[in-house]
C-alpha cells in the first residue's frame, strides 16, 4: 500500500449557534485543515486540526509512493498523522488504538470548552455543558475578567460533581500567583489547575505543587518532559498538540512515573475520534480536551457522543467516523467569519474605564499581572450608534484611552 495523493482543505465550519454575538470573542476558532490521504488500493482516510495550514509541494511529494504505515507515530501535523492512522486502520480493518498499544479503556473523560468569558457568560457556558452530558470544563483565565467572579458564578449553578479545569497560561512569578491558586483550591468546582507558573523555573513548580492540594498541570514541558518529571514539578503532563508521536512517547513515560496525561487535540470531530484513540491506549489518561463543541457543523456530519462525562472509544476501522464530502466541499468554500467593527471597554474597580481597539492587555495598562485586580471586567462595543462610532474611530487613531469616573459632589 503507497500513497498516491495528498490534499489538503482549509475549511470555516460555522460557530455554534449560541455564539453568534461574540464573534469578536471567538476570533479564530472557526477555522480547520482537513487531510485526504488516497493510496493505490482505493483506501482513503482522514484527519483534521485546527486552524489553517498547508503543505508545500516538496512535502507532499515527501508522502507519494511511501507507505502510511512510514508516518504512524511521527510528529508531522496531527490531522495528516491522523488520516496515516484512518487509512492504515481501515487496511488492516482495526480501530486506530490498536496501532498504539493495548487498549485500557473504553470510554475517556471529555472537557466541554470556550474561550475565556464574562462571568455570565461562563455560567451560561457551564450550564450548556451539564445540559450536553460533560463532567468537566476546561477554560482559560485572562487578565480582563476577574477569576474570583468566575469562580463564584460557576459554585452558583454547578452540581457537586463537576470540576473546573483552569489554565493560568503559565505567565506569572509565584509572587504573583501564589494567593490566587490557594484561594481556587477553596473552592468545590476547581478540579485541576494548568500551567500556573512560568514553564522554566522548575524549583517554583515544585514548591507550588507542595503547598497546595490542587492537581498541577503542565501544557509544553520545556525540557521534553523527563526533567520536569524527575524534579516532581507537576501531578499530569498535557499531550497532543506536541505530536502524535512525541504524545505517545511523553504519555507512557507519565505513567511509568504514576502520573496521570490530559490530552489535548483541537479540532473537529476526526481531531477528537484520534484524541480518543491515543487516549484508549495511553495509560492514567485523567480526560481530553476537545473543540468539537464549538461547532454547528463538521466535515463528519456530527460530533462524538458525550454522557456521563466521556465518550466511548470508536471501534469502527481506522478513526472510526466517515467524511462526508459534500460536506467537505460545502465547508471548504465557505468564508471565514468576519467581525464587525468593535472596541474593548475594560472596566476597574474604581470605575475607570479604558477603550481599547480590541482586546486590552490590561498588564500594559494597569501594570498588574494577571488575576492581580479583583473584580476588573470587560466587555465588547459593537453597534450601530453615533457614541459607538466616535469612540471607535478614536481609538483607532490614538489607541488606548482612559476614562476616569467625576468626582464632583453635589
Amino acid at each position: 500500500m503507497k500513497i498516491t495523493d495528498v490534499d489538503v482543505f482549509q475549511i470555516n465550519p460555522p460557530l455554534a449557534a449560541r455564539n453568534a454575538d461574540q464573534k469578536v470573542r471567538f476570533s479564530g476558532i472557526d477555522t480547520q485543515t482537513v487531510y485526504r490521504v488516497k493510496t493505490d488500493n482505493g483506501i482513503v482516510g482522514y484527519g483534521d486540526s485546527r486552524g489553517h495550514h498547508s503543505l508545500s509541494e516538496s512535502q507532499i511529494a515527501a508522502l507519494i509512493d511511501h507507505s502510511p504505515v512510514d508516518f504512524l507515530g511521527t510528529d508531522l501535523r496531527a490531522g495528516l498523522v491522523g488520516a496515516c492512522y484512518d487509512v492504515v486502520g481501515k487496511y488492516l480493518e482495526v480501530p486506530a488504538y490498536k496501532l498504539i498499544g493495548p487498549k485500557v479503556r473504553d470510554r475517556v473523560p471529555v472537557a466541554a470548552w470556550t474561550r475565556p468569558a464574562s462571568p455570565e457568560d461562563f455560567a451560561k457556558e457551564l450550564q450548556r455543558a451539564v445540559a450536553e452530558g460533560y463532567h468537566l470544563f476546561k477554560m482559560h483565565t485572562c487578565a480582563h475578567h476577574c477569576i474570583f467572579a468566575q469562580t463564584r458564578a460557576a459554585e452558583e449553578v454547578l452540581p457537586p460533581d463537576f470540576k473546573i479545569h483552569y489554565d493560568l497560561n503559565h505567565n506569572r512569578t509565584l509572587n504573583s500567583v501564589l494567593r490566587i491558586v490557594h484561594e481556587l483550591e477553596q473552592s468545590p468546582v476547581v478540579g485541576f489547575i494548568e500551567d500556573p507558573h512560568v514553564p522554566q523555573d522548575l524549583d517554583g513548580w515544585r514548591l507550588l505543587r507542595s503547598q497546595i492540594s490542587l492537581p498541577i498541570l503542565m501544557h509544553v514541558p520545556r525540557l521534553g518532559g523527563g526533567p520536569e518529571i524527575l524534579n516532581g514539578c507537576a501531578d499530569l503532563l498535557m499531550i497532543g498538540e506536541m505530536g502524535i508521536g512525541t504524545s505517545i512517547r511523553r504519555g507512557y513515560a507519565a505513567s511509568e512515573a504514576n502520573l496521570s496525561t490530559v490530552v489535548q487535540l483541537t479540532g473537529g470531530t476526526l481531531c477528537k475520534a484520534m484524541a480518543m484513540h491515543l487516549a484508549a491506549a495511553i495509560p492514567n489518561v485523567s480526560h481530553s480536551v476537545n473543540l468539537d463543541d464549538q461547532y454547528d457543523d463538521d466535515v463528519t456530519g456530527g460530533r462524538l457522543e458525550v454522557s456521563d462525562g466521556s465518550t466511548p472509544v470508536p471501534e469502527g476501522p481506522g478513526l472510526g467516523v466517515d467524511v462526508d464530502e459534500k460536506r467537505l466541499e460545502k465547508l471548504a468554500a465557505r468564508p471565514k467569519t468576519e467581525l464587525p467593527r468593535h472596541v474593548g471597554i475594560l472596566h476597574l474597580p474604581d470605575g475607570t474605564k479604558w477603550y481599547t481597539p480590541s482586546t486590552p492587555n490590561v498588564t500594559n495598562l494597569t501594570g498588574f499581572a494577571e488575576g492581580n485586580i479583583r473584580g476588573i471586567r470587560s466587555e465588547v462595543w459593537h453597534d450601530d450608534s453615533e457614541a459607538f462610532s466616535q469612540i471607535y474611530e478614536r481609538v483607532q487613531k490614538e489607541g488606548a484611552f482612559r476614562e476616569i469616573p467625576s468626582t464632583d459632589s453635589e
